[in-house]
């Protein structure tokens, strides 16, 4: 009798495509685990420590960590949205020896869920781990109903951590059991000071608008202010923040032409002048000065913010050039590489830099010298979002009608040649109008085309290898542009591009 109604119930949730019962719940045994947890396994690269989110803010005041262990992907499913709704990291739970079909038989009291469930001191050994966990304080923990309890494997989490005055939410999925005893019963695995929330338990047919109402109702403190949007720009902090989760400095240091010692002596007043934004390419051939800089400084490796680019001769071998760049520069990452132009393969190279993303090499990914017209062509064509568009602008050469567009694709327009270019940059700083401008603000005209950009919305790399200029470049929030100001740089646009890029 047992087995036909667990036949049954097998055949009604697959009817309903929405099976939580396929994480080995009480009442039916799971026949289509070994695969799915492949398929969830495979979308993590080989790096074993997690622990970073796919959003990009919070509008919570703790820092939220959304821990789960899912076979099929219900439960991974909740978790995204919780992660999406808190701006919480997510960190899959992932056993070191994955869960066959066969150990999760229901119907097999041999089975290795069934013997692990029967044993309270099991305990799963897990292949991943959570980098600094101290850092959180709101821990929402997931998990699958098996037997009416908690799989050993979350005893395994809870007891490889400290959770003292941390909050945990417990959250479950099963197709009928309720949360019951499960969460209380992980209690005394925890510091007597954790703060354990009523649990919640969703089905396998769970909509995203339950998760928001629930975590709603737990009414955590939300933060007051200086929450950021993609693409703003926070002259407080002098950063905006990118659709990758990233905040990247909106000024900074183009290495273009500059040598290596030139380079390295560049970057060194960068740093000490407080600038964090580096740009380079393989093109430049300062690579190893730019990581050579960065190592030798005091400066904390994740302050600063290191840009480099592939050129389209790398485009068929983008993944081994990557692996190239970061021996160069002797980086641990990148924070953002660019494709610099179009070109042939440029597609097959993104798809490589999108791999690096997923790896653990590249924390975000852009392009340079995208136009709209080669922006509805390329877009459709990838995965992730570029997260920045680095194009030639300059009062000259003002991308009015490109930079809104870009911008509304939730993508940041960075500006090189940002003074005009070589050889264009004297006339430009000595326009009248802008000279004009600067003398009213007591500061110089780079210093105004520089701010004008930022209040467009676009970071500026200018070049220099003068450690003053450096200085004064980073120096634009003393003072800020009238809309007045505004319109009169921008009249000076003569659509006149200095570089064939």
């Amino acid at each position: 009798m047992k087995q036909l109604l667990s036949i049954l119930m097998s055949v009604f949730m697959i009817m309903l495509s929405s099976s939580c019962s396929s994480e080995l719940t009480d009442e039916a045994a799971v026949s289509d685990t070994a695969e799915s947890n492949t398929t969830i396994r495979s979308e993590y690269s080989e790096d074993t420590s997690y622990g970073t989110s796919d959003t990009v803010s919070s509008s919570y005041e703790s820092n939220i960590l959304v821990a789960y262990f899912s076979c099929t992907g219900t439960t991974a499913q909740i978790a995204d949205w919780i992660a999406d709704k808190t701006g919480g990291d997510k960190y899959e739970i992932i056993p070191e020896t994955p869960y066959t079909e066969d150990d999760l038989n229901y119907n097999n009291s041999a089975s290795r869920a069934n013997k692990e469930q029967a044993d309270s001191s099991a305990r799963p050994a897990i292949s991943n781990s959570v980098d600094n966990m101290e850092q959180y304080d709101v821990i929402f923990l997931g998990y699958p109903i098996w037997h009416g309890q908690a799989p050993r494997i979350i005893s395994t989490f809870l007891e490889s951590y400290d959770f003292s005055d941390v909050t945990i939410i417990p959250f479950c999925t099963s197709h009928s059991s309720d949360i019951g005893s499960s969460a209380e019963n992980l209690h005394s695995l925890c510091s007597d000071t954790a703060n354990w929330l009523e649990g919640k338990r969703f089905s396998g047919n769970a909509a995203e608008d339950d998760i928001t109402q629930w975590i709603d109702s737990l009414e955590l403190p939300k933060s007051e202010g200086n929450v950021m949007d993609v693409g703003e720009f926070n002259f407080e902090t002098k950063t905006v923040l990118l659709n990758s989760g990233y905040e990247m400095p909106i000024m900074g240091l183009g290495t273009y032409s500059l040598t290596d010692e030139e380079c390295a002596v560049s970057i060194e007043a960068l740093l000490e002048a407080g600038g964090r934004l580096i740009d380079t390419a393989y093109m430049y051939g300062n690579e190893a000065a730019v990581g050579q800089a960065i190592r030798n400084s005091d400066v904390p490796r994740e302050e600063i913010f290191v840009i480099t680019k592939l050129y389209p001769t790398q485009f068929d071998h983008a993944a081994e050039a990557i692996d190239e760049a970061l021996e160069r520069m002797g980086l641990d990452y990148i924070d953002m590489i660019l494709l610099h132009h179009p070109g042939d393969g440029d597609v097959e190279a993104y798809l490589a830099l999108e791999q690096a993303v997923a790896d653990g090499k590249v924390h975000s990914i852009g392009l340079s010298n995208w136009y709209i017209e080669e922006l509805d062509e390329f877009l459709p064509q990838v995965n992730i979002t570029p997260a920045l568009v680095q194009n030639e602008i300059h009062p000259y050469y003002q991308e009015n009608d490109v930079i809104p567009y870009i911008q509304s694709l939730g993508i940041v327009v960075q500006g090189w040649y940002p003074l005009g270019g070589r050889g264009h940059t004297s006339e430009l700083l000595n326009d009248e109008t802008i000279t004009a401008i600067a003398e009213s603000h007591n500061v110089s005209s780079a210093q105004v085309i520089l701010r004008w950009n930022l209040q467009k919305g676009v970071v500026v790399i200018p070049g220099s290898s003068d450690p003053e200029h450096i200085r004064e470049n980073l120096d634009l929030f003393g003072f800020e542009l009238t809309d007045s100001e505004m319109n009169d740089i921008n009249a000076l646009d003569r659509n006149e591009k200095h570089d064939w890029y």
